[in-house]
């Protein structure tokens, strides 16, 4: 029975010597792949799928600190409804719609992972990404528990566009990609937290007071509880940091956008 543990532990580990760029359900595709506008990319196929990085200019790039979360966690609920699987290729992200497939570079050692959003957080201003634990190990960064990593918005592959010829060079076929609308949601600033319920009405009361929709929404964080107060700064990503902009130079240096 002991021997038969020992192995049931081993079997993560073992995943990963088979597939070093991730969890096991992603495979690299192919170099040389072309993009409108954009240099030769490496798509990733995932359950079939074959995903690439969405142009600048209508995807998601951010780069910043990653962490990870694991056994403290494993087993509940996410924010999509899902349960935490730390064995799973997933992340939390402060404001990504639900489902966004992310490419995750750890920019220290230039080792990858593909992740898929379904958790909110990290609920820390210094972070942009919370990793499971399986894609955080894939890009080497349990032992230090962060990393500076840059994430890139992947867009599904649906048909091939024609691109027209130039300069003699005959007509090259490209993915049409298909991706959310990473400006869209319901967006909140969360301007403190608190361990005591009449400290969060309190500062609560103070926005609702000039007009605004507030909520307080109860959170784990080491071990314990703690209560968000939380602003409804509108339904598009860019006004949305105009307000936290607004927040962080009047008074609440650590406000945080979050979508719900």
């Amino acid at each position: 029975m002991k021997s038969r543990y020992h192995i049931l532990l081993l079997l993560p580990a073992l995943l990963f010597l088979v597939v070093s760029c991730g969890p096991p359900y992603i495979t690299p595709g192919p170099h040389g792949r072309k993009r409108p506008g954009k240099a030769t990319q490496r798509p990733y196929v995932i359950h079939g799928k074959t995903y690439y990085p969405i142009p600048n200019a209508e995807g998601y790039r951010e780069t910043g600190i990653a962490s990870w979360y694991g056994k403290q966690f494993h087993g509940h609920r996410t924010s999509n409804g899902e349960i935490y699987d730390m064995y799973g290729g997933t992340a939390a992200h402060k404001t990504l719609p639900m489902g966004t497939m992310l490419l995750v570079k750890n920019l220290k050692n230039g080792r990858t992972t593909v992740v898929r959003i379904n958790d909110r957080g990290p609920f820390v201003k210094s972070r942009i990404i919370d990793l499971s634990y399986s894609a955080a190990k894939s890009i080497g960064m349990i032992g230090k528990g962060t990393a500076r990593v840059q994430i890139t918005a992947l867009g599904e592959a649906v048909h091939a566009q024609a691109k027209t010829a130039t300069k003699g060079k005959p007509a090259t076929h490209a993915p049409k990609l298909k991706h959310k609308d990473f400006d869209a949601g319901h967006f909140y600033v969360q301007v403190g937290s608190f361990e005591h319920r009449k400290e969060a009405r309190a500062l609560a009361k103070k926005f609702a007071a000039h007009g605004k929709d507030v909520i307080i929404q109860q959170f784990p964080a080491a071990g314990t509880y703690l209560l968000r107060v939380m602003v409804f700064a509108g339904t598009s990503l860019k006004k949305a940091r105009g307000y936290e902009h607004f927040l962080k130079k009047n008074g609440f240096p650590n406000a945080l956008i979050i979508a719900r």
